[in-house]
């Protein structure tokens, strides 16, 4: 198996398409080639643990109103392309991720990473919900399998939260500067939304290079 590390954010749309695109790609292959592990990377790490409106959060990062629409035309545009229907105007509030990533992160421990990092998405992009919400998340956590009641007491608490941080903070200190980026085998960094014809290639890449090692 060859390790696929993916930073993300579950309020960023681009990790959304690409991640819909990797796993489109997959869904077609009988045998995933990938260990996949999801790791934090806040957009906002300065943001309020109450996040802030929404309008008013879009309109400061791109200078605008104006700006912000254009970015997001482009965003839906894209997504549309990809299969997803993003309902925008449903979201009301940009939240604090942290308490997100510290719940993909105990899912990872129960082998549901990629299901919670999806209920993630589809919560934020496709419902308007605030994902920063403690209730949510311990929806969110419940509908993939998680226990309910010790998601519930462990988002209550610090448990693991200076590790997000500093995993965080690692991040950027390597260099990173913006999600989703994707790191094949510790040695391959693919920064943004990859497309599903890249994809595609990677994994006919990694099975012809199998191939040729087991002819040797």
């Amino acid at each position: 198996m060859i390790k696929l590390d993916i930073l993300s954010d579950p309020i960023c749309p681009w990790c959304y398409i690409g991640k819909n695109n990797l796993d489109k790609v997959l869904a077609k292959e009988p045998t995933n080639p990938f260990t996949i592990e999801w790791h934090p990377f806040q957009l906002n790490p300065e943001m309020p643990l109450a996040g802030m409106n929404r309008q008013d959060y879009l309109e400061q990062k791109f200078g605008g109103k104006q700006n912000a629409y254009r970015v997001y035309s482009r965003i839906s545009s894209t997504a549309v392309k990809a299969g997803l229907n993003l309902e925008l105007q449903l979201i009301k509030k940009t939240p604090n991720t942290i308490n997100a990533h510290r719940l993909i992160h105990w899912a990872g421990i129960e082998g549901l990473q990629n299901s919670v990092v999806s209920a993630l998405f589809e919560s934020y992009f496709v419902k308007g919900e605030d994902i920063g919400d403690l209730s949510t998340l311990v929806d969110i956590g419940a509908s993939v399998g998680l226990d309910k009641d010790l998601i519930s007491k462990l988002l209550k608490e610090d448990t693991e939260l200076t590790e997000i941080k500093q995993r965080d903070a690692n991040s950027r200190e390597r260099g990173v500067t913006g999600v989703p980026t994707f790191i094949i085998a510790n040695t391959h960094v693919l920064p943004g939304a990859q497309s599903e014809d890249l994809w595609a290639s990677i994994l006919l890449d990694i099975k012809q290079l199998k191939q040729d090692k087991n002819a040797e």
